[in-house]
């Protein structure tokens, strides 16, 4: 009977010894599970939030360009002499806007005290639904402006904005 009752409390032991490894895989495998469902989860907010940035952009975008051509659909709607008024009225507005008139294009010169690289200039010109420009002669009273050119980063030459290679020629 002693060796019987010693035998039971060794199969019991065992058994609850069975018990917590399995209770502590089983929590060690939800714990993993958890920690990547909320990795994913803050990944996929991030993702929302960036594309949430987007779709407000694109619809501040979307609302001006619709009040634009409404304002040059109203304005092709008029008699001549309204036209005309109506245009001066529109290049007045774009003016105010801090667009420049020259040769019968639109530039932004940008009056920020933070000056941008190319990559910047050219991403707030994206934002305004425009591009950077070769700009040969200076416009206004800056004494700066971006010619389009800029040093490529890995192979280290000179490109223009169209992507071909500055050449030096002697003239």
């Amino acid at each position: 009977s002693n060796t019987t009752g010693g035998r039971c409390y060794r199969v019991t032991a065992v058994c609850v010894l069975l018990l917590c490894v399995l209770l502590l895989s089983a929590v060690t495998v939800l714990w993993i599970k958890f920690t990547n469902l909320t990795i994913e989860r803050d990944q996929l907010q991030t993702s929302y939030n960036n594309l949430s940035i987007e779709r407000d952009q694109l619809q501040t975008s979307y609302n001006n360009l619709t009040i634009e051509r409404n304002q040059l659909l109203m304005c092709y709607k008029h008699p001549p002499k309204e036209r005309d008024q109506c245009q001066s009225d529109y290049m007045s507005d774009v003016i105010k806007q801090g667009w420049r008139f020259c040769s019968s294009s639109l530039y932004y010169i940008s009056t920020e005290k933070k000056k941008k690289n190319w990559t910047e200039s050219r991403q707030d010109c994206r934002e305004r639904g425009a591009d950077l420009e070769f700009i040969i002669t200076q416009l206004g009273d800056s004494k700066e402006a971006w010619i389009g050119l800029s040093k490529d980063v890995t192979e280290g030459k000179w490109k223009w904005l169209d992507g071909t290679e500055l050449t030096n020629s002697s003239g």
